[in-house]
């Protein structure tokens, strides 16, 4: 069985946690309270979050050396997420998953 260093399990723990954050928020906590964080667009930049980080977590785990490259998008698409949560409020759990896993994947990525 691949054993992921410990670098890239940290990476993988947090893409799953990042995952569940973005996931659970954009069903149960922005479509609940409407407005800004029911946006079309803020949806659909969650859901990718919530999808790029189960990707990338996938990948880490089976081994694949194509982790570098989910990574990189990973991070990317987890500061988007990040900055936009922050910009419309009440979302510190999103933003602080996003940040922590695009910090992790920024490094898996190098």
């Amino acid at each position: 069985m691949h054993k992921p260093a410990p670098e890239m399990q940290a990476c993988i723990e947090e893409c799953l946690r990042c995952y569940q954050t973005c996931l659970g928020m954009s069903t149960n906590h922005c479509l609940k309270l409407g407005g800004a964080h029911a946006a079309p667009e803020h949806i659909q930049l969650m859901l990718a979050c919530a999808e790029i980080c189960r990707a990338s977590a996938q990948v880490m785990i089976i081994g694949s050396p194509h982790h570098k490259h989910l990574c990189a998008e990973c991070a990317d698409i987890c500061e988007d997420c990040a900055n936009e949560c922050e910009r419309i409020g009440d979302m510190d759990d999103c933003v602080q998953a996003c940040r922590s896993c695009a910090e992790s994947c920024q490094k898996m990525a190098a």
